[in-house]
């Protein structure tokens, strides 16, 4: 028996980037990015971005970490295209 991960507030469609149910707009790369570039917490995330719960905050992080390889891919050809 194989077991899927579900991430509650985060969407994931075959072939596009993690994002949140909610605000589909909003990227889990860019909660991630907040992050890496800043250190910012998931408090201070949402201190900064007051549309953003923090649920989806941690749901996005968790996201992160148990795939990173994918979303900083994500991120390397973002900075690549600007």
């Amino acid at each position: 028996m194989t077991s899927a991960l579900i991430y509650p507030h985060i969407e994931k469609v075959a072939g596009q980037p993690a994002r949140l149910q909610r605000i589909p707009r909003v990227r889990v790369a860019q909660i991630v990015m907040d992050y890496l570039a800043y250190g910012w917490s998931v408090e201070e995330m949402c201190r900064q971005h007051p549309y953003l719960m923090q649920s989806e905050a941690h749901a996005a992080m968790a996201y992160y970490f148990d795939f990173q390889a994918e979303i900083e891919q994500e991120i390397r050809t973002e900075w690549e295209q600007v």
